[in-house]
């Protein structure tokens, strides 16, 4: 499939009126903002400077968010500009996002540790359930994402779960370089992950977004993901060293979500199940099919 042509995109111009900033990494901010052409319709826009290293990982991106944004679970891409920058500055590269009113779900699920509630178990199930969709998808595909984590798991006001933030995916099938400009936190990463920089075959293996779906879930239960308090080197070296992590108060949660969690944390990627395993385990098929869990949580 063709590459993004940065040469020919359009300039945003006043299309778009940028509003909040609603995230921010180490290459990107995204905006919520108004589409005037659409109603004042609100999106979500991805900004990134055009340069170095990022360039291989927006065409990358550019390509899961063209081919693959149709999937239930997955954010609607409505476009992609080149934002003009002065002289002396790197032009912006702008991708145009699907806006999810309830945000990530990390935030929520805070939100109610705030006030001394938590979400339920079937709420929990069922964002991990449809994460899992769309990482089955992802897969199929030959698509890892290598960020999955509850800050890029947004909720949407009619309770669908859509994965976000393509940012460090990787298409197993591309040629395109290894990158880690942009690796994050340490915390989400699978065992074989921090061991393995120099051998690109494994660090890109799909079970490693297995373990981050464990992670995930520990996330979601406890507020906060393992590790979270501990510098990123510490942290590495206990993913490594430590056994697999699990709920903080284990006894507070069903006997059902501490085994998903322990069979997506097995330490050796050869033995951890794959997502279309993972998808069958008894934690995830008790959901219904409906969505009302997520409504309930705003």
């Amino acid at each position: 499939m063709a590459n993004l042509k940065i040469e020919t995109l359009p300039d945003p111009g006043n299309r778009y009126k940028l509003g909040e900033l609603i995230g921010s990494g180490v290459c990107a901010k995204v905006y919520r903002a108004t589409d005037t052409q659409a109603g004042n319709k609100n999106v979500a826009i991805k900004v990134q400077k055009f340069e170095g290293d990022t360039k291989t990982a927006i065409q990358e991106e550019f390509r899961i968010l063209r081919d693959h944004s149709k999937h239930a679970n997955l954010i609607d891409f409505y476009g992609v500009y080149r934002k003009k920058c002065p002289a002396g500055e790197c032009d912006e590269i702008w991708f145009v996002l699907e806006y999810c009113d309830y945000g990530p779900a990390v935030d929520v699920v805070r939100k109610l540790f705030v006030s001394n509630k938590r979400a339920s178990e079937m709420q929990l199930a069922y964002i991990l359930r449809e994460v899992s969709r769309a990482l089955v998808y992802l897969h199929e595909n030959h698509i890892v994402h290598r960020d999955v984590r509850g800050s890029n798991i947004l909720l949407t006001k009619d309770g669908e779960v859509k994965l976000c933030d393509y940012g460090l995916a990787r298409d197993t099938k591309s040629t395109l370089g290894k990158r880690g400009t942009c690796i994050g936190s340490p915390c989400w990463m699978a065992p074989e992950v921090v061991t393995s920089s120099k051998s690109d075959k494994d660090v890109y293996d799909n079970r490693s977004d297995v373990w981050a779906l464990g992670i995930t879930a520990i996330e979601l239960g406890d507020g906060k993901p393992p590790f979270a308090d501990m510098h990123a080197t510490r942290a590495m070296f206990q993913i490594v060293r430590n056994p697999p992590p699990t709920l903080y108060r284990q006894s507070n949660w069903s006997q059902e979500y501490n085994d998903f969690i322990a069979e997506c944390l097995e330490k050796n990627p050869d033995h951890r199940p794959f997502i279309m395993e993972i998808i069958e385990h008894p934690f995830l098929t008790q959901v219904p099919e409906n969505d009302y869990h997520v409504g309930c949580l705003h």
